[in-house]
């Protein structure tokens, strides 16, 4: 089926074809049939074969019209696969069921909004196992005081645990994308979740560290914060961005808050 369907640029479509890699990603996930599975973007359905296979209940979310047919007609057999036409970014996570484990080789041009749009569903999520662009793994799983570390890291580190599996190379798609890709683990942070009092100031407060990240805290946040805030929170302001833990970004933004009311 792969040599019937031209990629599709403006959907990011690169199919994955290495068994091989299939069989390390099923590995990674190991689906058990009492499972719920939601596979986003299909494609040729080379990885929900071997999925179905494990009579776990899969859902996969299809964009691309031209697929849809031809994966419900490859799937008529199979009782427990349901294949959806709908965009990932919209798609009511919540209605397939729980608790629920998501996985997919997703579009590099839609990686960050999609994994935003998922973290709003992560009280029914058990753990997602996702290929993405290498960089942005690596800014995923960073640690403070590294140059991966920053935005991504902390906004997606609230509510996630990552962990890199393992890297897949160009060669293994069709076509083959210009960047290597990588599967990462995640999962919801739970016993030691942040508690965050206004999602919107704190990425905004990230957001300006971050995009002035050579300058001091002192300097590249002070329209929003003093000195003397930032160390009753214990944050040198003579410190950089990168080095505030995500705990201490957290403790920032929900001090500043207190003090400083939304109008």
């Amino acid at each position: 089926m792969t040599g019937t369907h031209r990629a599709r640029k403006r959907f990011g479509q690169h199919f994955l074809t290495s068994s091989a890699v299939v069989q390390d990603i099923v590995n990674a996930i190991s689906p058990r049939p009492d499972d719920t599975l939601l596979e986003i973007g299909p494609g040729h359905g080379v990885l929900t074969q071997p999925l179905a296979a494990s009579g776990a209940r899969l859902h996969a979310v299809e964009l691309d019209r031209a697929l849809v047919p031809r994966l419900r007609t490859q799937f008529a057999n199979s009782g427990n696969v349901v294949i959806h036409e709908a965009d990932a970014l919209r798609f009511d996570y919540a209605s397939v069921g729980s608790p629920l484990r998501i996985l997919g080789n997703l579009p590099y041009n839609i990686s960050t909004p999609l994994l935003f749009r998922l973290i709003e569903f992560r009280a029914i999520i058990v753990d997602l196992h996702l290929m993405l662009q290498k960089e942005v793994v690596g800014r995923l799983a960073a640690s403070p005081g590294t140059k991966a570390y920053g935005r991504l890291t902390i906004m997606a580190g609230c509510h996630l645990h990552a962990e890199p599996l393992f890297d897949v190379p160009a060669t293994s798609f069709t076509p083959p994308p210009r960047v290597t890709s990588t599967v990462v683990r995640l999962w919801p942070r739970k016993t030691d979740g942040f508690t965050i009092n206004d999602q919107a100031f704190l990425q905004r407060l990230v957001t300006q560290a971050f995009s002035q990240r050579r300058k001091t805290l002192r300097n590249a946040l002070k329209e929003l914060a003093s000195s003397d805030e930032m160390l009753a929170m214990s944050i040198d302001p003579g410190a950089r961005a990168e080095e505030i833990p995500l705990a201490g970004w957290v403790a920032l933004a929900n001090h500043l808050r207190q003090s400083r009311p939304a109008p």
